[in-house]
């Protein structure tokens, strides 16, 4: 089967685009001393509030093991702590700390920016444009299997790295 130029073309600006975005994130969650894996989880605890260690593993699909490490680490970095459950007394809370609060606050912060860097000043209509033919893609790869969750699973569940 022979690749139009075109559709050759569109697959190297997605990967380009994948790599900056990718190599951006990743210099700066380094900069904080977060992996992906943990940020995400910051992320999560940011948009549920104070989370049993279950509700974060279920959240970020990874095993109950996978979390202590990462709750663990982020508790040696002074991002989160384990407080006692309200109401159960089996479980315990994951929490922010000042510093894990204003982590996240900056994080939703710098993905606004990045957000305006990106988009400003494109006019509506391509932004649509944009947005439609973005849609199509995802579509295109969830119809062959290929989505967020599949390739989470792909990866090592027994690793930090695995969300």
């Amino acid at each position: 089967m022979t690749t139009p130029p075109e559709h050759a073309e569109a697959l190297g600006r997605i990967l380009e685009l994948v790599i900056v975005v990718s190599d951006d994130l990743t210099r700066t969650l380094s900069a904080q001393g977060l992996t992906d894996a943990r940020a995400h989880l910051l992320w999560e605890l940011h948009h549920r509030g104070p989370s049993t260690q279950r509700m974060l593993a279920d959240a970020l699909r990874v095993s109950p093991r996978n979390i202590t490490g990462l709750v663990d680490a982020l508790v040696a970095t002074g991002y989160v702590t384990r407080e006692p459950h309200p109401t159960d007394r089996r479980a315990t809370l994951v929490t922010f700390t000042e510093h894990g609060a204003a982590t996240t606050a900056a994080m939703e912060r710098d993905q606004q920016v990045f957000a305006n860097i990106l988009f400003d000043g494109m006019p509506d209509d391509r932004l649509a444009a944009l947005m439609e033919g973005l849609d199509d893609v995802l579509a295109r790869l969830k119809a062959h299997g290929l989505t967020v969750d599949a390739t989470r699973e792909a990866t090592d569940p027994g690793t930090e790295d695995g969300r």
